[in-house]
């Protein structure tokens, strides 16, 4: 996975990640079949990756905004 992917390449390789690791599920019938297997872990690094932009995102904001009022 390329670590300068937009969020926009990222979610369009998750949603193909996504379509290949039920085409090969379906063809294979095994959901621990090595290649299901391997798809399924680069989707799982994927959305782990978007999830902790999402995190640093809102980290970023929260700190320019700069303490709630109370």
């Amino acid at each position: 996975m390329n670590e300068s992917m937009s969020k926009y390449e990222m979610l369009e390789r998750l949603n193909d990640l996504r379509k290949r690791l039920h085409q090969a599920a379906e063809e294979r019938g095994s959901l621990i079949d090595p290649e299901v297997l391997a798809i399924s872990e680069e989707a799982d690094q994927l959305i782990v990756k978007l999830q902790q932009q999402q995190r640093d995102t809102r980290i970023s904001m929260l700190t320019k905004k700069g303490p709630l009022p109370g």
